[in-house]
């Protein structure tokens, strides 16, 4: 056998397959808010060296604990 048989493919997952699985499985959050308070959050984030999704992510989850949501409504 050659080395070009036996070799695996290389592949890569294009940008639109990406796209749909984000689609299906995240939303996203909008929100107005002061430019200078994002500036400063932004900075804050970027020198403790989180994102500030993890950050959102967290205060929800914390919220959610505190304030558990009764039954489901969407």
């Amino acid at each position: 056998m050659s080395d070009t048989t036996t070799q695996k493919r290389k592949t890569t997952t294009s940008w639109q397959v990406k796209q749909r699985y984000n689609r299906k499985v995240y939303t996203k959050i909008n929100a107005d808010l002061p430019k200078e308070l994002v500036a400063t959050f932004k900075l804050a984030t970027k020198q403790q060296g989180v994102s500030i999704a993890s950050v959102f992510r967290k205060a929800m989850e914390q919220f959610i604990q505190e304030y558990p949501p009764k039954g489901e409504e969407n």
